[in-house]
């Protein structure tokens, strides 16, 4: 039973998206990944919904750029928590970025930075987490892991000095 649903407007988001995807993966949370457009199939989108929480669905990561109507769309047709990730575009993804972050009052957004899909898959396990003490746990160690590695970089620096790095 998917957890977490992850969608994109097109399939060229996939090389973004697929962070959030691996990250799921690694964590051992199942999810599903589509391709569905706000505008070019917005009845497909209505059905992804009304079937989502029934399926097991509790998190949405939605990946959109240009006028990023996805996340938002998928925010007003649902209660569960939608987590943005603005694509970059021809304008550097600033207009999916705003378009995104400006959602009006009642349709909240959680946004992350522009193609932050591995962000987005970090925090849909958060989510996840406050109800599952062994993915808090995974959450954990994982942090653990990115603070070891820096402080692995910062000793190799101190060893062989900044000209030598």
């Amino acid at each position: 039973m998917a957890k977490v649903g992850i969608l994109m407007g097109s399939d060229s988001d996939m090389s973004v998206m697929a962070k959030a995807a691996d990250f799921l993966t690694d964590m051992g949370i199942e999810f599903n990944i589509n391709v569905i457009s706000a505008h070019r199939d917005p009845e497909k989108l209505f059905t992804y919904f009304k079937n989502a929480q029934t399926n097991g669905t509790k998190v949405i990561i939605a990946g959109a750029g240009m006028s990023a109507h996805l996340p938002g769309v998928s925010a007003a047709l649902s209660s569960m928590p939608v987590i943005g990730v603005p694509m970059s575009n021809s304008l550097g993804g600033a207009d999916a970025l705003h378009s995104i972050v400006q959602m009006p009052p009642g349709i909240p957004v959680a946004t992350v930075a522009i193609n932050g899909a591995l962000n987005a898959g970090i925090l849909a396990a958060q989510i996840l987490a406050v109800a599952d003490e062994a993915l808090f746990a995974k959450l954990v160690e994982y942090k653990k892991n990115m603070r070891d590695a820096v402080a692995k970089k910062d000793d190799r620096l101190q060893e062989v000095g900044y000209k030598n790095y």
